[in-house]
């Protein structure tokens, strides 16, 4: 007796800033590669696989970031995936640059960004990157540099929406005064709730599952969290990787939902 493995699209779809539609069931690339999010998958034909098998499970979200690797996970997806099938999204993060396993500096300035975007573009096999979410404040760089620094790319095409990931609602608000925000991506699971605050914060701004004025507002919902995601067999049978990362950006990161295995949901 077989059973038939669930598609993306049965745990609803949301909009990135109002016009680009995505399955709220996402696939995020960081366990693609090393441990620590530091170097070459185990087996970098493997990862492929699994980023085809996402889509072909119905995921149109792919979450990725140029500090996972550094600059491998992008690359795996462009190799793996362009020419992307038609409503695939590829929303990536900079701002962050990696000395190691785990170790990390936050980087903000207005050229480091834009070169960011600029390399995670031409890693992408992209033109224009669907959601490009700042990484992290860099608290040694004026937000207003860095989110200008996006606002000048978003200006120049390369940039459909802006985001923004581990922030409070305070910085929230302080962002939406430079640029618009399209999305927020904290990390939520059912092990950590820190920042059930930010996620409470969006839910009274009435930022859930429809779009702000101008479709500009940050989205945060708290369903799906668990979306069903027993689901996980985009890595079939192999041993590396095979997990799916829960993620809307309609909750926090986005809300981080929690992270669901092959017959398991866990937390973190």
């Amino acid at each position: 007796m077989t059973s038939q493995v669930p598609s993306a699209a049965a745990s609803g779809t949301f909009r990135i800033g109002g016009d680009v539609p995505v399955h709220r069931l996402g696939y995020g690339t960081m366990r693609l590669v090393g441990e620590g999010a530091w170097g070459e998958p185990a087996d970098a034909e493997e990862a492929k696989r699994v980023l085809r098998r996402a889509v072909e499970l119905g995921v149109t979200l792919i979450d990725t970031a140029d500090a996972y690797g550094p600059e491998i996970a992008e690359r795996l997806i462009g190799e793996a995936l362009a020419p992307y099938p038609p409503g695939v999204v590829i929303a990536t993060k900079g701002g962050i640059t990696r000395q190691g396993p785990a170790k990390t500096e936050y980087v903000g300035r207005a050229g480091y960004l834009i070169q960011c975007v600029e390399m995670s573009l031409r890693r992408l096999k992209l033109e224009r990157i669907e959601l490009y979410q700042l990484h992290r404040i860099d608290p040694r760089t004026p937000i207003e540099e860095s989110l200008g620094a996006l606002g000048r790319m978003q200006e120049q095409g390369k940039i459909r929406h802006i985001g923004l990931s581990e922030v409070t609602p305070a910085e929230i608000e302080a962002a939406q005064k430079i640029v618009a925000i399209a999305t927020v991506q904290n990390r939520y699971s059912l092990g950590d709730r820190r920042h059930e605050q930010t996620l409470a914060w969006c839910e009274q701004q009435g930022i859930g599952e429809r779009a702000g004025a101008g479709g500009t507002a940050p989205r945060c919902n708290r369903g799906a969290a668990l979306a069903g995601l027993a689901a996980a067999s985009l890595g079939g049978d192999a041993a590396h990787p095979r997990h799916i990362e829960g993620r809307t950006f309609g909750r926090k990161r986005g809300c981080r939902s929690a992270r669901a295995e092959r017959h398991r949901v866990g937390g973190g």
